[in-house]
């Protein structure tokens, strides 16, 4: 804004100048006309300061005064300050020359009926107030300038205090040991410094956000590895059992002793290997679900896997009730692995063996609906504690003497974990209702359509192939 001040005044004041000029000359070339030589600067009537020349029709300068005021004569100009003056059109533009000792000027020629005559104004004065225009607009430019800096800074500040507060907690969170996952609450951006309207609010609310990921993502390390410790603990303690009696038993016969019979010291180790080579089997199971492994393809009839295990289940042990109820609305076919899903109804049924006494009622129903195969395993024993029914479903969880069990059915702990894993693998679901004298285990899987089916059965065909 200054310099567009400064600009419109002087381009205003030169216009002023030029137009004096310009009247000043035609004043001069009129009583040149008049009068020979310089005479006419005699008149008193010119303004100070003044500058004419009478030109020749060769351009030369033949004589030169400048006004020295209204009571005083014109003086005359020395050859430099004539030199100065010299070599101007009589197109009547307006030039701008230096004559020393005088200052600048503006000046101009004109040319009337064989006359020339060169006329000037000092531009001193012009020079002068543009001069101290700029000045004055410089000073109230930068005074104006230092305000809105100040001003800018101080707003500036205040509003990036919120961003501030937000790096502050940045720096707080970094400075925390995450690595060793000690932490258990983090700090967070304050709610006021969250605003989702402004830039700082929504790095705020991001901040938050990143804060709640890597809390959660603590809890669950800081969970995973209970498990694995845990896990380790039981798996251990699995393994040592039947490793110790093999051991013992190995060594009795290696002495040679007759404190047992060979033969059953041989039963009892081959009982004890089978007995950890299923443990084992059982881990590895669990491992490769846990890594994504797609189970094998092909379509099943639950119905009849259910019947058959069922079957198998009554011959084992005669001592339950075993019931089978199917009532399906559509053909019970599922996409899967036959093995796996047998080994899950195997492990409910097992579990409901187990874990009741004997003339238990234990039903197994099959049916379908809205989509889905459902196998329901459902005893009228005494139940699950319900301490126990969050965790039914984990590794190596067992129940307590509120389920009869006796040390010859002795598990591993991994029987209702498998078959969870199984059944999520799958793309179904397990779920576990309990109350004294009913529980209920409910496996649901998607059923297949007759092109499903189809489908199955290719790619079974093509598996045995």
């Amino acid at each position: 804004m200054a310099l567009t001040t400064v600009l419109v005044q002087r381009a205003y004041l030169l216009g002023d100048l030029d137009e004096r000029v310009t009247d000043a000359a035609h004043r001069s070339l009129g009583g040149a006309s008049l009068h020979p030589g310089l005479t006419f600067l005699d008149d008193g009537v010119h303004p100070a300061g003044l500058l004419a020349a009478r030109l020749g029709t060769d351009g030369t300068i033949l004589a030169a005064a400048a006004t020295a005021g209204p009571d005083a004569p014109p003086r005359n100009l020395t050859d430099a300050q004539t030199a100065a003056l010299s070599g101007l059109g009589t197109d009547g533009a307006l030039h701008t020359r230096t004559v020393p000792g005088l200052g600048t000027y503006r000046v101009t020629v004109l040319d009337g009926d064989g006359v020339r005559v060169l006329t000037g104004l000092p531009m001193d004065d012009v020079q002068d107030m543009i001069g101290t225009m700029m000045a004055a607009e410089t000073a109230v430019a930068a005074a104006g300038l230092t305000v809105a800096g100040g001003a800018c800074a101080l707003v500036v500040r205040r509003q990036l205090r919120p961003l501030a507060r937000v790096a502050a907690t940045a720096a707080e969170v970094s400075r925390a040991p995450l690595g060793h996952g000690e932490v258990t609450v983090l700090p967070r951006v304050p709610e006021r410094d969250t605003d989702p309207d402004s830039e700082t609010g929504q790095v705020g609310a991001a901040l938050n956000r990143v804060i709640d990921h890597v809390e959660s993502s603590l809890t669950a390390r800081r969970h995973g590895e209970e498990r694995m410790r845990r896990f380790l603990a039981d798996a251990s303690h699995e393994l040592r059992t039947p490793l110790a009696s093999i051991a013992g038993y190995a060594e009795l016969m290696n002495r040679g002793t007759d404190v047992i019979e060979p033969r059953l010291a041989w039963r009892r180790v081959c009982a004890e290997s089978a007995r950890m080579t299923r443990l084992v089997e059982d881990l590895l199971l669990l491992a490769r679900l846990d890594e994504g492994r797609p189970p094998h393809s092909a379509a099943v009839d639950l119905a009849a896997l259910v019947a058959q295990a069922v079957r198998d289940a009554r011959t084992a042990d005669d001592g339950h009730d075993w019931r089978l109820d199917l009532r399906p609305d559509a053909p019970p076919l599922v996409l899967g692995d036959a093995a796996r899903l047998r080994q899950v109804v195997a492990h409910l049924l097992t579990n409901a063996r187990v874990h009741t006494p004997a003339g238990t009622r234990v039903t197994a129903v099959v049916e379908t609906r809205a989509g889905l195969c459902a196998l329901r395993v459902r005893d009228d024993g005494p139940g699950i504690p319900p301490a126990l029914l969050p965790t039914v479903f984990e590794r190596f969880t067992r129940a307590d003497t509120s389920r009869a069990r006796t040390s010859s059915d002795s598990g591993s702990g991994l029987g209702l974990a498998v078959a969870a894993a199984v059944t999520t693998a799958h793309g179904g679901r397990v779920e576990v209702r309990s109350e004294p004298g009913r529980t209920e285990f409910t496996v649901e899987l998607p059923l297949l359509t007759e092109t499903g089916a189809d489908a199955g059965r290719r790619v079974s065909r093509a598996s045995v192939g």
